[in-house]
């Protein structure tokens, strides 16, 4: 597939989207916000465009989601045209690159392992999964050759550093999973949550307080939550979400049942607000 085309071309040819790409960047005819961008630069609009698709899909707005899904797509473009400029790769590499490895992944659909054998397909995943972390090792240990970087290889290699506190949690927790480092039960789970939030409470206790030991306490209660989320088979990202959005449905009810009184929102006593609350709990 060429990355060439004409911005001229029909709005639905991706050729037509990578050539209005490459002439945002050119650096005499182009758009100066566009050419002054770079990786980093671009990276946090990437993730926050991630979000916008994820939020969409949560409205069940499909015309939305749409309109998103073009947004991360030109993310995705802006990256593989900054990329192409540096003589790194270019989109056709990138297509090419994630086609090899659905392929790679999946020899149940494309090759010879039978889909219809559950353990066969998981044993066959596991090992491309580790072949490709070997390669990924091997290549990062190459370009870093002369550099000092003797890190050994580790079974939490691969967890991105940029990713949400909670999810890389529930990430490094799953991969020590893998090879055995695990709690045995989820009530073995809630024992620790116990203690973590028995040291919470004896530093509230202390005096003074320290600030870092509270900090580093309640990461880890954060952190046993995630574990017990994960061994229940509970996405904690979307249990923590839902939980956002009956908040908000129900202090939104509190608010509303308090507007025109005496005593709105920002006025009430908290036992106001409490009553309200509870009242919202069985309606809201």
């Amino acid at each position: 597939m060429s990355d060439n085309g004409s911005t001229d071309g029909p709005p639905g040819e991706l050729s037509t989207l990578l050539a209005i790409m490459a002439k945002l960047r050119d650096p005499k005819t182009g758009c100066p916000w566009d050419v002054e961008q770079s990786f980093s630069s671009i990276a946090p609009y990437t993730i926050e465009e991630a979000y916008e698709v994820a939020d969409a899909i949560q409205r069940n707005d499909k015309e939305d989601l749409c309109d998103e899904l073009g947004d991360l797509l030109l993310q995705v473009v802006f990256h593989a045209q900054m990329a192409k400029e540096e003589g790194s790769f270019a989109f056709h590499d990138v297509v090419a690159a994630v086609t090899t490895k659905m392929i790679r992944r999946h020899p149940h659909v494309f090759g010879d392992i039978d889909r219809n054998d559950p353990q066969a397909v998981k044993v066959r995943w596991e090992e491309i999964k580790s072949e490709e972390r070997a390669e990924k090792r091997a290549r990062r240990a190459s370009q870093n050759q002369g550099e000092g970087d003797d890190k050994p290889a580790s079974a939490l290699d691969g967890v991105p550093t940029t990713l949400p506190a909670l999810q890389r949690a529930f990430k490094l927790q799953a991969k020590a999973a893998s090879v055995g480092f695990d709690w045995p039960t989820p009530q073995a789970v809630m024992d620790k949550l116990a203690e973590e939030t028995d040291e919470v409470a004896e530093e509230l206790a202390a005096a003074p307080q320290d600030r870092s030991r509270l900090e580093d306490e309640i990461g880890d209660v954060l952190f046993v939550v995630t574990n017990l989320a994960r061994k229940l088979d509970i996405d904690p990202t979307v249990a923590l979400e839902s939980t956002n959005q009956k908040f908000i449905q129900r202090f939104q009810w509190v608010e509303k049942a308090l507007e025109g009184t005496s005593t709105p929102v920002g006025n009430a006593s908290l036992e106001t607000m409490e009553n309200a609350w509870q009242q919202a709990k069985s309606e809201a």
